[in-house]
């Protein structure tokens, strides 16, 4: 034991530990042009399997696709951008598959289309003055040709009738 508090094997592992692999390698391995260029044709051979696979009973072939997709999207610069055209053209499809797949861009328009919301609200608040500030209005389509009832007058406006049912003079 050269080193007190250690464990004996200590020096034996420790050049075993310094090469094990890490994070930053693992992902250096993955950052490399074959590797990345393997993955983009695996997704894309997985993509083309999946109606095979549909074929079969149950829902394998959703995630066959899903998994083929991811592979390809992560992986090439090329599908990324056919990606965005497709979700252009069809943006409520597109915003399905980035739900369905958990990409943070979705997470992240999600959050700005909530906050737009709620100032969109909040504008429209502001704009609409209350009820009891608007003036009444007997024809609200004039030029529609559509005949209205008028608007009932209100207490101050009616003259009270008289036995006989005409009003009252004033």
């Amino acid at each position: 034991m050269d080193r007190p508090g250690k464990h004996p094997c200590a020096a034996v592992l420790g050049d075993y530990i310094t090469d094990m692999l890490t994070r930053a390698r693992i992902s250096a391995f993955f950052a490399t042009r074959p590797v990345r260029l393997t993955l983009f044709a695996l997704g894309i051979l997985l993509m083309l399997v999946t109606p095979v696979v549909a074929l079969l009973p149950g829902p394998g072939g959703i995630f066959v696709f899903a998994a083929g997709l991811a592979l390809a999207l992560r992986n090439s610069d090329w599908a990324k951008r056919r990606y965005v055209h497709f979700k252009r053209w069809q943006p409520r499809a597109g915003a399905l598959t980035d739900w369905g797949m958990r990409r943070q861009s979705h997470r992240r328009r999600e959050v700005l289309r909530k906050e737009q919301e709620i100032l969109r609200k909040g504008r429209e608040r502001e704009q609409t003055p209350p009820p009891d500030c608007t003036e009444p209005v007997d024809d609200p389509l004039p030029a529609s040709g559509l005949e209205l009832v008028p608007i009932d007058p209100t207490p101050a406006e009616l003259t009270p009738a008289t036995a006989t049912g005409e009003p009252r003079a004033r």
